[in-house]
């Protein structure tokens, strides 16, 4: 079995910064792509940021020029570094990634999120 692991969240003023990471575990042939998502109280997940494997990254909108996604393929390893961050980015930051468990055989898996709380 697949297991991703999030870390880093935590209480943060309005214009501090966290790091995320990621962390893929068991056995598999190779991760794809990776997102990082949210999900605040009272309503739905959203994409936040999503890295392939060759490092092509896109952002969600209101995370561009403030979140840095980035991967560490040796580690089986994704972050999300988080600046100037809001009062609005308070949600529950889950990992996700494609993952080819064996030959032509994928697996979308996700982690049991992080929680991230930004005061005002």
């Amino acid at each position: 079995q697949v297991q991703l692991v999030e870390s880093g969240g935590g209480l943060v003023e309005a214009g501090g910064s966290l790091r995320l990471s990621c962390i893929a575990s068991g056995g598999f042939i190779r991760i794809n792509t990776m997102r990082w998502y949210r999900q605040a109280p009272g309503k739905q997940r959203e994409l936040v940021a999503s890295i392939t494997r060759g490092g092509t990254t896109n952002y969600a909108d209101a995370m561009k020029g403030r979140f840095t996604i980035s991967r560490d393929i040796a580690k089986n390893t994704m972050y999300l570094q988080m600046n100037n961050l809001k009062p609005d980015d308070t949600a529950v930051y889950y990992c996700n990634a494609n993952i080819e468990i064996y030959s032509s055989t994928y697996r979308d898996s996700w982690g049991q999120g992080t929680q991230v709380a930004v005061s005002s």
